[in-house]
């Protein structure tokens, strides 16, 4: 955490039983049915997280989409669409054949899906409800995704995976603006499995520790680990894929993610040298004046190419750099039990809303 982020949450820490109260009760309500809640005629898994920042909620949505498709579904994935312009009640970000949407329009994660997965929809809208049933009666889907779904309670699910970091885990478990929570740590009782997510051998026995805490409060929800790896460079200028040990060196890295130093460990990771390195905020617009600077540092760096994200990559079409231009490309793997517990869960039917 930031010293910026730490001195936020001092501030704000005598208003989070407040904001605690407000989710506790927004949550009895959606229970008893104050709010009204849609149950669909397909199944739903939901990906989200109980606390703010990165999660790889979209790796993992990514990987279980193609997961889905693979066993012979037709899934389609469904997002809030952050930071995307596109206003409509449902946006077709792609229909699983045609891409619809840019960045600027669908948001960076939507744009960076429909690229990445061929076959497979992908829809925005603000309530969530419209583009599911756009995705089920006008494009045939038979599984739906949410993304960042576990706050968005008006749609029922039947599979709620809650993502941890295994980096950040609960950060100082406090709730917002306190801290890192977006909800009370009951809330977790809605989930029905937990998924720790960039498992490394730095983490892995902290992430150990942490998974036994979450079985014990919450008996019966299974827990998974997933890990994030580089599998290859892509050139930007010629689209080619390149083994990471044949990269030029040094490089000069930048991003605009919500954890740019899992970036950062990703590249160290694999022995790629930085000349240095541009941190921007999350969901960052690129600007020809901010491109100009980002290669004038990378050119007094004496760095002989420039690499950022995938994610980065979806607001980069038209960025045309003097060096060699890289995006990193990862790999997500998850344990076999999450699968399973997938596949087991769409074949025994949901118990029906009351």
């Amino acid at each position: 955490m930031t010293d910026s982020a730490k001195k936020l949450y001092l501030l704000g820490r005598p208003f989070s039983p407040l904001y605690s109260s407000i989710m506790r009760l927004r949550s009895f309500l959606y229970a008893r049915h104050f709010f009204r809640r849609y149950r669909l005629e397909v199944p739903i898994i939901s990906v989200g997280n109980l606390t703010m920042g990165g999660t790889g909620k979209t790796p993992t949505v990514s990987f279980l989409a193609s997961f889905l498709q693979s066993q012979g579904y037709k899934p389609a994935i469904i997002s809030r669409g952050y930071g995307g312009a596109a206003g409509n009640r449902v946006n077709v970000v792609s229909d699983g054949t045609t891409i619809f949407l840019d960045a600027k329009e669908a948001g960076d994660e939507p744009r960076l899906m429909a690229e990445t997965l061929p076959g497979i929809p992908v829809l925005t809208g603000i309530v969530r409800v419209l583009p599911c049933r756009h995705a089920i009666h006008a494009l045939g889907c038979n599984v739906l995704l949410l993304d960042d779904g576990f706050q968005h309670l008006a749609v029922d699910r039947d599979i709620n995976i809650v993502l941890f970091s295994a980096d950040t885990l609960a950060g100082n478990s406090r709730v917002f603006p306190g801290g890192d929570l977006r909800e009370p740590v009951a809330a977790l009782n809605r989930a029905d499995v937990f998924l720790l997510t960039g498992i490394t051998t730095l983490n892995k026995k902290r992430a150990e520790r942490f998974a036994a805490l979450l079985q014990n409060r919450f008996p019966g929800k299974p827990v998974f680990y997933s890990t994030y790896v580089p599998s290859a460079a892509k050139n930007e200028k010629d689209q080619t894929l390149h083994a990471l040990s044949t990269l030029p060196s040094p490089l000069y890295g930048f991003c605009g993610i919500a954890r740019p130093e899992a970036f950062q460990q990703s590249l160290a990771s694999q022995q790629i040298p930085l000349s240095g390195f541009t941190s921007l905020k999350d969901h960052q617009r690129y600007t020809p004046r901010i491109l100009h600077q980002i290669e004038k540092k990378a050119l007094s760096s004496g760095a002989q190419g420039i690499i950022t994200t995938a994610k980065d990559m979806v607001k980069l079409k038209d960025c045309h750099f003097d060096l060699p231009f890289f995006s990193l490309q990862m790999e997500t793997r998850i344990d076999e039990g999450l699968k399973s517990f997938i596949l087991h869960s769409l074949d025994t039917p949901a118990a029906p809303t009351t």
